[in-house]
């Protein structure tokens, strides 16, 4: 029987993608929350400035992903025309770089240059992306899968702490929004660790401590300030 393991780094897009939107929709729309509360506004300003933030948030992220995962495909797109330009010149040459790349990783030349004749035979440009470029179908730029990723992501994380800020007496908000957003963290931590393989503690303890430190800073500006909206 073919032996299997189950490997995760296929998940490493679309992970990162979700759990940046999560962590910076709950966040950013707690800290928001906070800093407004502390600075003495009346709970309708509060909830306004949270479903902006969600609002514009979610948007920004999109872009952002959009924008900054587009520049890695436009990368990879021209690093494949000149991969695929030297082919068409210089076959004989671009055999011998691949076959390099194996000895270098410990194939005998002979064998190495063997491996890479075949492999260039069946898929010339993909041999040559995967282990002279490093580009393979788990890595490649994702532009639009990024963009809604950490759109939903973001709205979901950034509901959270909106829907405790609904549900609980202003004199209580900024203790429930706070506790309630560590906690939210932490099993976002949890959950991105266990879907990518990684410990549980760890994920959890650092999203949940570097969020609740963000949390904190925004509620001293508002508490400084004393802005009443």
């Amino acid at each position: 029987m073919p032996h299997e393991e189950e490997h995760r780094s296929h998940r490493s897009g679309w992970l990162r993608a979700a759990v940046m939107g999560a962590n910076d929709g709950i966040v950013s729309t707690a800290s928001l929350i906070i800093g407004v509360a502390a600075a003495g506004s009346s709970i309708e300003n509060i909830m306004l400035a949270g479903v902006a933030g969600l609002v514009a948030g979610a948007l920004s992220m999109a872009a952002g992903e959009y924008v900054s995962v587009s520049s890695q495909s436009d990368i990879e797109r021209a690093d494949l025309a000149i991969e695929k330009q030297s082919l068409e010149e210089n076959y004989e040459l671009e055999v011998l770089e691949l076959a390099k790349i194996y000895q270098d990783r410990g194939v005998e030349f002979e064998l190495a240059k063997k491996v890479a004749r075949q492999l260039m035979e069946h898929d010339a440009l993909g041999a040559h992306a995967r282990d002279d470029i490093g580009i393979s179908e788990v890595s490649s730029a994702q532009p639009f899968a990024a963009a809604a990723y950490s759109a939903i992501t973001f709205s979901v994380g950034a509901f959270l702490p909106l829907l405790m800020a609904w549900l609980v007496p202003l004199s209580w908000l900024i203790t429930s929004v706070s506790a309630s957003s560590v906690l939210f963290l932490a099993v976002l931590g949890m959950l991105a660790a266990y879907v990518g393989g990684a410990p549980i503690k760890i994920g959890a303890f650092r999203v949940a401590f570097w969020g609740a430190i963000a949390m904190a800073c925004t509620a001293a500006v508002g508490q400084l300030f004393e802005v009443v909206v």
